[in-house]
């Protein structure tokens, strides 16, 4: 029998209404707390005075201007399927710096919070960030005096993962009273599982899966205002501390989905890039060509006006993954410059090169607010059957495996599942006369411009290196003539310098994983509707993991 959460002192409701008899849409039976309450009385006196309009941080605006503005949420219905015209960028306020950690306290002080749900990475926990953390709420928010934490974060983290946070924060709710702030201290998969904490604990729905993308889930709009969510990243990697996505693993599926809307959107994003010395290498170079990924999809995605739907009924029901557009368009290619640029640096010497961590680190943060609103496609797309059918026994090198021993399921790291698709997807969507109808010139000047890009790093690092160029320069006949072929063999050539595995083979797969690859991808039209080369059906997902084998 399916136990639904207690009802919320603050914006939640219990419906009665007849549960879901399917036992994978039920919200699971009671799960013991997956952290510790960290109780603290402040001792620091009250603060003299309320936050004024002049020492108020910016970001802070937009909480109250929500508060004051409460909007529904309308149908994704569209006007008659006619093109949209407009395009608009929405993303978390971002605070960046070294110690930028250390302001956490400040920014609880303002929001005047007495109770903070502190989502950790259980190995971060044992790291200075988080010292730093509980530091700063010691030294400047005198208000808090609870810190409630929850550790028990799975890296790549699935149904059961987000359930079991989804819980422990739905039990102190009821228990104590509703959070003033939520904080996520670690990588993507940390700050993905508090947006879905936040959200499940202020406004429980009937089943988990009413909130998940279609077809898995139902897809349901946010009902109303979330806590205050602040993401401190402690990798350079998914740009999660911009976005409103939250992806997880689908046990019962053996697939990969997620929940996405404007409102899990980190009220800020604090990016350190101290935070991230700690990273190993491997780690870092995962994270880092995701980051590369991130800005090749949103700049390659199909354009905004010619998004599948068209305009919708209202502003408020426009996808968040828009197409490419002249606003992510700035963001992407900053991004896929500094990544080029810096990644092999990092992947060298990830605690030693200030230098590139914090290039990456605010790459990360630039390509997520780029594909936040313009969306990435079928790399990514790919990369959930990669991952969520890892083989058994397979774990990618260099991340931790649980230890509770559940490894048997295998880990391919999100980063690798994503860019071993990479190569085949872009000789896909960047193939000469493939493209039918107006996307077809854009979309070759643009994978053009990525291969252009790629490859002046490579010839910059040669050069850097002391190495002789000779013919390493490609022609721009050459990638003009060929341009998805062109930017296909830049990215295996990072690939190389990266020392990373090229070809789903390598990751235990073989011919006859094929159509079970391409049958979990086919549900993802969030992703693969917007690849600028379309049809995107069963066959042609076929021949691109066929295609993605070898590289």
């Amino acid at each position: 029998m399916a136990i639904s959460p207690p009802p919320l002192s603050r914006g939640g409701h219990k419906s009665n209404a007849a549960r879901d008899n399917r036992q994978h849409e039920e919200m699971p039976p009671r799960i013991p707390s997956c952290g510790c309450a960290l109780v603290r009385q402040a001792t620091q006196p009250a603060l003299a005075r309320s936050a004024t309009a002049l020492d108020r941080p910016s970001w802070l605006d937009n909480v109250k201007l929500k508060t004051a503005a409460r909007r529904s949420f309308a149908s994704t219905s569209s006007r008659r399927n006619t093109p949209d015209p407009i395009c608009e960028l929405a993303s978390s306020a971002l605070r960046y710096g070294p110690s930028a950690t250390s302001e956490l306290g400040h920014d609880l002080a303002y929001l005047r919070a007495k109770r903070v749900l502190l989502c950790v990475d259980p190995h971060v926990r044992k790291l200075p960030p988080f010292q730093n953390v509980m530091a700063s709420i010691e030294r400047h928010a005198p208000h808090c005096d609870t810190v409630d934490v929850c550790d028990e974060i799975r890296v790549e983290p699935n149904n059961v993962s987000f359930q079991h946070a989804i819980r422990y924060a739905s039990e102190q709710v009821h228990q104590h009273g509703a959070y003033d702030a939520v904080i996520a201290l670690g990588g993507g998969s940390t700050i993905d599982t508090a947006k879905a904490a936040n959200l499940y604990s202020c406004h429980p729905p009937e089943n988990f899966y009413d909130y998940v993308n279609p077809p898995l889930g139902k897809g349901r709009p946010v009902p109303g205002l979330l806590t205050p969510l602040i993401a401190i990243p402690t990798t350079a990697g998914t740009g999660s501390e911009t976005t409103g996505v939250a992806i997880f693993d689908d046990v019962p599926t053996k697939s990969k989905t997620g929940i996405a809307h404007r409102s899990l959107r980190p009220t800020l994003g604090i990016v350190d890039p101290d935070n991230v010395k700690s990273v190993p290498r491997s780690v870092a170079r995962y994270a880092g060509i995701d980051v590369l990924c991130h800005a090749l999809e949103s700049f390659t995605a199909v354009p905004y006006g010619l998004r599948p739907g068209g305009r919708p009924a209202s502003p408020i029901a426009r996808p968040a993954y828009q197409g490419s557009n002249p606003i992510s368009d700035v963001w992407a290619i900053n991004a896929l410059k500094e990544s080029a640029a810096y990644l092999p640096r990092v992947y060298a010497d990830p605690s030693g090169d200030d230098e590139a961590r914090e290039r990456m680190c605010l790459a990360a943060s630039s390509a997520g607010m780029g594909f936040g609103n313009a969306g990435v496609h079928l790399c990514h797309g790919m990369s959930y059957a990669v991952a969520s059918q890892a083989k058994e026994g397979y774990w990618t090198d260099g991340y931790r495996r649980p230890e509770d021993g559940d490894d048997k399921h295998g880990l391919v790291a999100h980063g690798l599942s994503v860019c071993i698709n990479a190569p085949s997807v872009f000789r896909f969507t960047g193939a000469p006369g493939k493209i039918v109808g107006p996307a077809e010139a854009q979309a070759l000047d643009r994978h053009a411009e990525c291969a252009t890009i790629l490859a002046d790093a490579r010839v910059q690092r040669l050069t850097d290196a002391g190495a002789s160029i000779g013919t390493a320069a490609l022609s721009e006949k050459a990638i003009r003539d060929q341009p998805g072929e062109a930017l296909a063999n830049e990215l295996l050539e990072l690939m190389h310098t990266l020392e990373m595995p090229v070809g789903i083979r390598s990751l235990g797969y073989d011919e006859s994983d094929i159509d079970s690859l391409a049958r979990g991808t086919l549900p993802q039209h969030r992703v693969t509707k917007l690849s600028p080369r379309q049809p995107v059906e069963l066959e042609e997902l076929r021949g691109l993991f066929r295609d993605a084998l070898d590289g």
